[in-house]
């Protein structure tokens, strides 16, 4: 799209080795243990019955200290729990990581700092002693708001225990989020409307809203596979409970700043826009995925998926990690693309155009802003509303 002098003048403002400050810097650290696993879920996730939380944490705290050592001096905007299921981990643990994370980067004076919790696995004390350690902003997986779903998705906890749990978490943070799941079994068009309207007179700033995914080695996904799974809603009705969840959440004042989640203006995930502004972040913890500038390029981190093996490995190797892979300019282009676009904000075509050496095809640009799915102007290209069920799709179409 651009000419190759314009392309020349991008190396005066970009260079490789600073992309990074483009999305920020940001801590994630995957807890991989659950009270049980539930039937849909993908997640690098394992019930165990006895758990050496102080052995955990000296492996975290060692892998801080190793990653430090490869990037210092950065400043941590944010820090996230994942797993698993974090409310599972002491509150001692939690406060030893963010008090290692502390020392091992400049934290941000006003760095945000999510712990994901399951209603069953946490009460008043435990919330409170969260926010003792540092948490100031939590992620609840509630899932459903009645009981027969929740016992349909394997959920451990009821729809009242849910409630609850919210509202003990609202008097401990500043800021709370919740998941639902929709277009689940026997699930109508109505009944969403009105589990919505309900999660949403609920909210305090922030909903995650995911469309139920069948996946191919969970056991849902087995059981669909042997026709097990039934009264799922098409995808012509799940695609209309996306187009309404949009519509409902912004007359909610929360507009969908990113495919799957809606916000009140300013409560935006700090974490997960680091994720899709194409950022870097530091990764620890079984099976977590990072991304590191360093010297030598940016490269993809992984750890070891199993507890034991990626435990062992710290305390006899040093590190959790897996061999890394090396991402070319071009390799980060598309993932830019791939990320960039699921946001509201759209992706930057000067910062695309430097990483992958030439801009977007010009005829793929052309056919899909007459067709209304995409929008673009000097600086940004943006996936419209009537594009967003369709982004896989438009992806195809734009991706090198």
């Amino acid at each position: 799209m651009r000419s190759g002098s314009c392309r020349r003048s991008l190396a005066e403002f970009w260079q490789p080795g600073e992309d990074w400050r483009a999305g920020g810097f940001a801590l994630y650290v995957h807890w991989p243990f659950c009270a049980a696993k539930c039937p849909y879920c993908d997640f690098n996730s394992h019930v165990a019955a006895v758990i050496d939380q102080p052995r955990w944490l000296a492996a975290y705290r060692a892998e801080l200290a190793r990653l430090a050592a490869e990037v210092p001096g950065r400043v941590l905007g944010s820090i996230f729990f994942g797993g698993g299921t974090p409310s599972l981990m002491a509150p001692e643990t939690v406060a030893g990581v963010i008090e290692a994370a502390r020392a091992a980067w400049p934290l941000a004076n006003d760095a945000e700092i999510t712990l994901e919790a399951n209603p069953t696995s946490v009460e008043a004390g435990r919330f409170l002693a969260y926010a003792d350690a540092g948490v100031n902003r939590l992620s609840m997986g509630v899932q459903a708001l009645n009981d027969d779903d929740l016992r349909r998705l394997g959920r451990m906890h009821s729809a009242a225990e849910a409630r609850t749990a919210f509202e003990i978490a609202r008097n401990a943070f500043g800021r709370v989020s919740f998941d639902l799941i929709y277009a689940r079994q026997q699930q109508s068009r109505e009944a969403w409307r009105r589990e919505l309207g309900e999660a949403l007179s609920m909210a305090v700033d922030h909903l995650s809203l995911y469309q139920l995914t069948i996946e191919p080695e969970t056991a849902f996904g087995k059981r669909h596979a042997a026709g097990g799974l039934r009264d799922i809603p098409d995808d012509d009705t799940a695609g209309d409970m996306y187009l309404e969840t949009n519509d409902i959440c912004d007359n909610y004042g929360y507009y969908a700043y990113e495919i799957s989640n809606h916000a009140a203006s300013g409560s935006e995930s700090r974490h997960n826009l680091v994720y899709w502004r194409q950022g870097d972040w530091a990764a620890i913890g079984p099976g977590a995925h990072g991304r590191l500038t360093l010297p030598a390029g940016r490269f993809a981190t992984e750890a070891y998926r199993a507890p034991g093996e990626w435990l062992n490995a710290v305390e006899r190797n040093g590190s959790g990690e897996l061999p890394r892979e090396r991402l070319e300019l071009r390799d980060q282009a598309v993932e830019y693309l791939l990320m960039s676009l699921r946001l509201v904000e759209g992706m930057e075509l000067r910062r695309f155009e430097a990483m992958n050496g030439a801009g977007l095809d010009s005829a793929a640009i052309q056919s899909l802003h007459e067709l209304g799915l995409i929008e673009l102007d000097a600086e940004r290209i943006r996936v419209t509303p009537q594009g967003r069920p369709v982004l896989n799709a438009i992806l195809r179409e734009l991706a090198p």
